[in-house]
């Protein structure tokens, strides 16, 4: 597991367990007065009270380590543990295929969605191809047509946000990238399907808003939401990435916060340690936040849907200003 810089008490003492473990399992167990399970079970005991102290005050800026966690499930591990029958759709019509989103149709537990999102990539490789979830225009314009396929179909919007940001590249920036997040945005706020967003890792600037104007927008725990990322605000702010934990508490990034604000809906809990601890069990709580969200908007009728959607997005910010 990779451990970040304030997790290194974790580190250690983990690293203590695993060694008194070893020294069980090669026979070392049998020296007299040594009770190694007690000892262990003393350490498992510690460890536990030291990852909930720990992960009960993350700072903004440590918050954004573990929303950037190498082990954090992405795009690929979540629809493979919640949906069936997923059928990925390539391309925009216009141009190409972009990697850095992916969606299509499938089943999330019994019922048909469209679901699409960021993905990062797991290695050098495949994060080489999926372009670290920065999402060209093309990318955009195929989020625009899956809407479109699901708004005309009458299915269910799902969409998993895990962005830096749109990518800042010349050619990116030849072929539309502002038209092409500003349409995604105005789709996602026009169809009158009902649809779910959640930020489950970083949520980055309008690549992240492109796929999070729904009408219920939930948050992972230690997910960031930010119009740009701490290191961005501090070099234009301070003209030094370095004040970058700073700027994290100054911009307001945790769910925490934006609960507060009105920016999103709802926060889904993680497991003890953050998602990249337990994946699995992560990945249950946020199937079960966005079946529950779906819920929360059956019987609302397509016209009454976009409205209340309208008024969410108009009225946000006003819980932190009272």
């Amino acid at each position: 597991m990779t451990f970040l810089e304030f997790e290194k008490p974790i580190a250690e003492l983990e690293g203590k367990i695993r060694e008194l473990r070893s020294f069980s399992s090669s026979g070392g167990s049998t020296v007299r007065d040594v009770d190694i399970s007690a000892e262990v079970g003393q350490l498992e005991s510690k460890l536990g009270k030291l990852l909930k102290d720990t992960y009960a005050h993350l700072t903004p800026w440590q918050k954004t380590q573990v929303a950037r966690h190498p082990e954090r499930p992405h795009f690929k591990d979540i629809v493979a543990h919640l949906c069936e029958d997923f059928t990925p759709l390539a391309g925009d019509r216009a141009f190409g295929d972009d990697l850095a989103v992916i969606g299509g149709l499938a089943r999330f537990r019994g019922e048909p969605v469209v679901i699409m999102g960021h993905e990062k990539g797991a290695d050098t490789e495949s994060r080489i191809r999926h372009n670290f979830g920065m999402a060209r225009p093309e990318g955009y314009r195929k989020a625009v047509r899956l809407m479109d396929l699901a708004d005309r179909f009458g299915l269910p919007v799902l969409t998993l946000v895990d962005t830096p940001g749109a990518y800042p590249g010349i050619g990116a920036e030849e072929r539309g990238q502002a038209e092409a997040i500003a349409r995604s945005t105005d789709k996602a706020l026009e169809i009158e399907v009902p649809m779910v967003a959640c930020i489950v890792g970083e949520g980055g600037s309008g690549g992240a808003v492109a796929l999070g104007a729904a009408s219920r927008v939930l948050m992972m725990e230690h997910a960031v939401y930010s119009v740009i990322s701490p290191e961005g605000c501090a070099s234009i702010l301070w003209r030094t990435a370095e004040k970058a934990e700073d700027a994290a508490t100054a911009l307001k990034i945790t769910a925490q916060d934006l609960y507060k604000l009105g920016v999103i809906d709802a926060i889904v809990e993680e497991p003890l340690g953050g998602a990249h601890r337990d994946a699995e069990r992560a990945m249950t709580l946020l199937g079960d936040a966005l079946e529950q969200a779906l819920r929360d908007m059956d019987g609302i009728d397509g016209a009454r849907l976009k409205s209340l959607k309208r008024e969410k997005f108009l009225s946000m910010g006003d819980k932190g200003l009272h």
